[in-house]
């Protein structure tokens, strides 16, 4: 009943920050981050004991398949060059550089620094994706850092693996073997990915089920990660896949109904887990250093020098990258504040903690592994650090950057696909009337709802709206002035609910058609 308690109340607490987080307009996994370690450094906070199996079974899946579903084809397409060099280059050279400096300015063996560089050298997606969320990134530019963050796990996990037989059999590296558990890893789960996206599309291709769809949503992550790990590849390799798979064909799998359904679903699913995980990483720490020896106590600087490595030989990467980028794309002057957005975007977060807390506690011959909890403490601190320095100033280093998508260039070019979107309806009605298949009443009606759209598009595109009044003040006015009417109608439905003039079922058919146009208005 304990652990039931102290569920229910991380999930208020992260709900509750979470809140404050999208009202004050600030990163909530860095606002999380800060709360959980406030409340463990409260007095009377229990120890929160974190299990590995929970995070990488349980958490990790569906938000990673979540950040999967958003990479988009076309831009990952164009960008797959760089994403391959820093999935895997920037990977080796950021494990191969904290392993030195955490093996010549900490008390660890060189074994256990290797494998503190290995945890640490990939960048996180579950935190990139959810920093990243609400900056106005160019697509390119938003597309590289995702798909860095997913597919530079299966680099770091063979590294990890290496390090951690290293550290615990007290054997030699074996780097030869290395080259082909990678190829095992990433291989197979790019296969067993793309197999269980396969079999989802046959499925949800044959079924109409908004329940039914909702559960094969939930469970598509859970059965990609479950099947790659029984057959020793990367769960995390064959959830990325299968969701970049399946996101793309997400629109011709699904109707209008559903898409809306799974939308609500995922999204509760997703930002419930985001909010407890990054609790819990704050939560963490305090109980972690209390295992610390007393020859450890200066491990806050460590944490500091290992972050500050991880930051210097990312930028050592990614401006030489950027510039031979900038220059194959004909761009005159090359622009290094981008290689700065991207350093500071590299956060790291839920994944290297699952990886620290799985390293065995005992060596082969059954002696305690004595550098695990600092390892532990550094992982965790060095996430910390991360989320909250870089989380908190990530928006104003974009801002300042100049990259930046303005927002009048997004909604111009929203206005300007509505507009084509209504001139293909209108033509559509047109060669409808010209065969005088359809009655001219409801043509009369359609072409009405199609001109009111493309008036309204074409005013957002001329910045007014004709008759002297601002094209957006207008369309507030308009959307206010439904939501009104709508709350008036929804009123009246419950009046005749209460009346017993309507069902039950009814009500709830003509409720959803009042909450979807509410919807709809809200999101426009």
């Amino acid at each position: 009943m304990r652990s039931v308690g102290t569920v229910l109340a991380l999930v208020v607490l992260a709900t509750v920050v979470a809140t404050f987080a999208r009202r004050w307009r600030i990163p909530a996994p860095s606002l999380l981050v800060v709360a959980g370690l406030a409340v463990a450094l409260l007095p009377g906070t229990p120890d929160i004991a974190i299990s590995p199996e929970i995070i990488g079974l349980v958490v990790l899946p569906p938000l990673l398949y979540a950040s999967a579903e958003e990479l988009s084809w076309r831009e990952l397409r164009a960008v797959w060059k760089p994403v391959g060099v820093l999935a895997v280059g920037l990977v080796l050279a950021s494990a191969a550089a904290v392993g030195a400096v955490a093996s010549a300015v900490t008390p660890l063996s060189w074994p256990m620094a290797l494998v503190l560089g290995a945890v640490l050298a990939s960048t996180d997606p579950v935190a990139v994706t959810a920093l990243g969320r609400r900056l106005a990134l160019p697509p390119k530019v938003q597309v590289l850092v995702q798909a860095e963050s997913l597919f530079n796990d299966a680099t770091s996990l063979v590294l990890f693996r290496v390090a951690v037989s290293v550290a615990v059999a007290s054997a030699a590296a074996k780097w030869g073997a290395a080259g082909g558990e990678f190829v095992l890893l990433a291989g197979g789960g790019t296969l067993i990915g793309a197999a269980v996206a396969a079999v989802v599309t046959v499925i949800r291709r044959r079924t109409e089920d908004p329940i039914l769809e909702t559960v094969i949503a939930l469970v598509t992550p859970y059965a990609s990660y479950v099947l790659a790990e029984a057959a020793h590849t990367s769960g995390v390799t064959a959830v990325v896949v299968a969701g970049v798979v399946l996101g793309g064909r997400g629109d011709r799998l699904t109707n209008a109904r559903i898409r809306l359904q799974l939308h609500a679903v995922y999204g509760t699913v997703v930002f419930l887990l985001e909010s407890v995980v990054f609790s819990l990483i704050g939560l963490a720490l305090p109980a972690q250093v209390v295992a610390l020896s007393d020859g450890d106590r200066t491990w806050p600087l460590y944490a500091l020098l290992v972050a500050g490595t991880l930051i210097a030989v990312r930028l050592l990467w990614l401006a030489p990258l950027s510039a031979v980028v900038q220059r194959k794309g004909g761009v005159p002057r090359l622009n290094w504040r981008l290689p700065m957005v991207l350093t500071w975007a590299g956060t790291r977060g839920v994944v290297p903690l699952a990886a620290a807390l799985s390293i065995p506690e005992t060596t082969k011959s059954g002696a305690a592994l004595a550098d695990r909890p600092l390892v532990l403490v550094l992982t965790t601190s060095v996430v910390v650090v991360t989320l909250v320095v870089q989380g908190f100033t990530l928006a104003p280093v974009v801002r300042r950057s100049g990259i930046a998508l303005e927002p009048d260039h997004t909604e111009r070019e929203e206005a300007a696909a509505r507009c084509r979107l209504a001139d293909a309806g209108i033509r559509r009605l047109e060669e409808l009337s010209e065969l005088e298949a359809v009655p001219d009443v409801v043509l009369d009606r359609l072409r009405r709802g199609l001109n009111a759209r493309l008036d309204d598009a074409r005013d957002r595109l001329t910045d007014g709206s004709g008759d002297g009044v601002p094209a957006e003040s207008a369309d507030l006015v308009y959307r206010q002035l439904r939501r009104d009417l709508i709350a008036v109608e929804t009123a009246e439905l419950q009046r005749l609910y209460d009346e017993h003039t309507i069902s039950d079922t009814t009500r709830r058919r003509l409720q959803r058609s009042l909450d979807l146009e509410e919807a709809r208005l809200a999101d426009a």
